[in-house]
């Protein structure tokens, strides 16, 4: 195929004429599929049917798309395109946003497609789909956005935000406050590199206040466009951060707070992770009082208790003076480590070694005790079986002797990982590994004089 775009709307030739094919209601004509066609489930017969065809072809497009057959993929979508004449009206009307999803697919991923034939098959199924026009106008967008072509991008946002049809809808509306926030992001990227130039000029400068004006200028052209999303439920990071980083560079530290603190308490809004991290690092950023902090972070462990920021929730709860928060503290380091992405985190382990001994010297062995029995019956194969101690002996050395203190202290010292490490003569962890013995001796909550 010499041109990907020549395959969509590739007439029918006279040779193909002569050939036992299936014929399209505009005339195009498809032997390859003919063989396809005569397997659809229909008892072995023939089946001409027009509703048959096109669902038969969609499957096909459907195996090929999951083949990563980009090729045979395009000819079963030559076909597909007939839908678009389907005596149907409701599987007609549904056809061009099927179709435009099927087809930049398959022209992302072809060898032979390019950036002229996506631009043409967009431009055209906004014609056609005009239900669809602003998604697609959305989507071709941000193909532009991948491609680098940000002033193309742009005129194409600017484009789909001026365009009407029908009536107003709120699905409509959302998708334009999307259009324009896009746009608010093109704008923030000119921003950014402005403010990277400005750092690089003297305040005393003529330059200076001309590079200054121009940033305002467009701080206050994405702030338009940008504050009416964030206002809809919604996940917006991308969006909300760029909003909020240049609130704070002009100073307005009451309005960065008050749109963080909304995009993550809001109970409109759907729960997201990222919102408590946002306004966590601005309340970081603002030395807000630890108590503060430890209440943002308190509700990102509920979300997400393996997230790294965990291990500095920890040390807060650590340093409050709230025994409660020391009992959670405990609790939150045991929840990272009940997560396979963080077995090998050696501050973690560190942290639970250093904290199941203070914890116990503190007499609270009914915190490790609750903490321990609901894990009991899984983490000892999960952590501390013989495999685990070879292999962390090899790769770590360090971290399995973290490891083992805490395997000792939970499971005593008949626990084969523990007992595999002790045995190890390492020059330089000897005095390491002779700690660790006196400690599990002294801490292990299975010794009855505990």
């Amino acid at each position: 195929m010499s041109d990907f775009s020549e395959e969509l709307v590739r007439p029918t030739t006279e040779d193909e004429q002569g050939e036992t094919c299936v014929l399209s209601g505009t005339g195009m004509c498809f032997p390859w599929l003919q063989k396809h066609i005569e397997t659809v489930a229909t008892g072995g017969k023939r089946e001409k049917d027009f509703a048959q065809t096109t669902s038969a072809c969609l499957s096909f497009i459907q195996e090929a798309l999951l083949k990563h057959q980009w090729q045979q993929a395009a000819e079963y979508m030559h076909s597909y395109l007939q839908i678009l004449e389907d005596s149907d009206s409701n599987k007609r009307q549904g056809a061009p946003e099927i179709i435009w999803r099927l087809g930049s697919e398959i022209l992302y991923y072809h060898p032979k497609s390019s950036l002229e034939t996506f631009n043409t098959f967009a431009d055209r199924m906004k014609n056609i789909g005009v239900m669809n026009y602003l998604k697609i106008s959305l989507q071709h967008a941000l193909y532009l956005l991948h491609h680098g072509l940000l002033e193309d991008a742009n005129r194409n946002l600017s484009q789909a935000e001026t365009w009407r049809y029908g009536e107003k809808s709120s699905s409509k509306e959302v998708l334009i406050n999307l259009i324009q926030a896009y746009k608010g992001l093109l704008q923030y990227y000119t921003w950014s590199k402005k403010k990277m130039e400005l750092s690089q000029l003297d305040e005393d400068d003529y330059a200076y206040n001309t590079a200054s004006q121009n940033m305002l200028n467009h701080s206050w052209k994405t702030s338009i466009n940008l504050c009416a999303l964030i206002q809809i439920p919604g996940v917006w990071d991308p969006f909300v951060k760029s909003y909020v980083e240049m609130l704070e560079f002009y100073g307005d530290q009451d309005g960065a707070r008050e749109v963080l603190t909304n995009y993550a308490y809001d109970e409109k809004f759907p729960s997201n992770p990222n919102a408590h991290i946002y306004l966590y690092g601005f309340l970081k950023r603002e030395k807000a009082p630890r108590e503060k902090l430890i209440s943002v972070l308190k509700i990102l462990y509920q979300i997400v208790p393996s997230h790294k920021l965990m291990l500095e929730f920890h040390r807060l709860l650590r340093k409050s003076e709230k025994e409660e928060h020391h009992k959670l503290g405990l609790e939150v380091l045991f929840g990272v480590l009940d997560f396979a992405g963080c077995t090998k985190n050696i501050t973690a382990w560190k942290y639970l070694a250093k904290y199941l001994r203070q914890t116990l010297m503190g007499s609270h062995l009914a915190w490790v005790q609750e903490e321990w029995n609901s894990r009991k019956n899984w983490w000892p194969r999960f952590h501390f079986s013989y495999f685990w101690a070879k292999s962390d002996w090899k790769d770590d050395k360090t971290l399995a002797c973290e490891k083992a203190l805490v395997a000792g202290i939970l499971l005593g010292k008949g626990c084969r990982y523990f007992r595999y490490i002790k045995k190890q003569d390492h020059q330089v962890l000897q005095k390491k590994i002779k700690q660790m013995k006196k400690s599990v001796k002294k801490y292990s909550i299975v010794n009855p004089s505990l």
